[in-house]
């Protein structure tokens, strides 16, 4: 039952995709499908990594692989995934070891053809995560590990309550520093947010940026990044 109540999602989360789904949901999970459309990793075998119930994923991203491994610990998550996509095969794996430090590492070792897209997870409290838990050490640990894999991540920056007034760039060549982003969006004035430790991820690496109003006075600040393996 500890996925029941988890900060991270599960039932609230789940109660909340479903009543927001067609109405405040509905701009960013236009926005995910448009960068995964346009994400065109050579692999065959795609690793979803926190996919909770897949309320931003299609049927036609999903059908793209030919084997689709799941790393979702929840299981009420697992029961929405499959009842989205009934004709889809998802492969369950276990995720305990991805929260500490070395996860990574193991994770392309245990799926060495595959690619990896990280569905809002690396801003997120995680299962298993330890006590001393630092994601700034742990997420140093992911670019290195994941060389010559294909992987994607949309994930946290920042979150509020206060709504932006106004627009995030599409799209950086590179990272900035956070307050620069943030100071795009919501002009002046007092902001008080959530850091989700996740800013400078992949400093070199193109990303896109995106606002989800997860709820009527929450706004989460949306980075989107897709790495490809060097060329040979």
């Amino acid at each position: 039952m500890p996925y029941l109540f988890h900060p991270s999602g599960s039932l609230p989360y789940h109660l909340r995709a479903w009543r927001w789904r067609h109405t405040l949901w509905a701009p960013f999970h236009a926005q995910v499908r448009r960068w995964l459309a346009d994400w065109r990793p050579q692999a065959t075998h795609l690793v979803l990594i926190g996919p909770s119930g897949g309320y931003a994923l299609t049927v036609q991203f999903l059908e793209r692989f030919e084997k689709i491994t799941v790393l979702e610990p929840d299981p009420l998550a697992r029961w929405w995934l499959r009842r989205r996509f009934p004709d889809v095969t998802f492969d369950w794996r276990d995720s305990g070891y991805l929260a500490r430090s070395g996860g990574f590492a193991h994770l392309a070792a245990i799926y060495p053809d595959a690619a990896f897209l990280f569905c809002n997870l690396l801003g997120q409290e995680l299962q298993g995560q330890p006590a001393d838990f630092a994601r700034a050490a742990w997420l140093s640990e992911l670019e290195p590990a994941l060389t010559g894999h294909s992987w994607a991540s949309w994930h946290d920056l920042a979150s509020t309550s206060r709504a932006p007034d106004g627009a995030v760039p599409r799209r950086l060549d590179q990272a900035i520093p956070l307050d620069e982003l943030l100071a795009m969006a919501w002009r002046g004035g007092d902001l008080e947010i959530t850091d989700h430790e996740t800013a400078g991820l992949c400093p070199r690496a193109p990303r896109h940026h995106a606002i989800w109003r997860l709820a009527p006075r929450r706004y989460h600040l949306i980075e989107w990044i897709d790495v490809a393996p060097p060329r040979s």
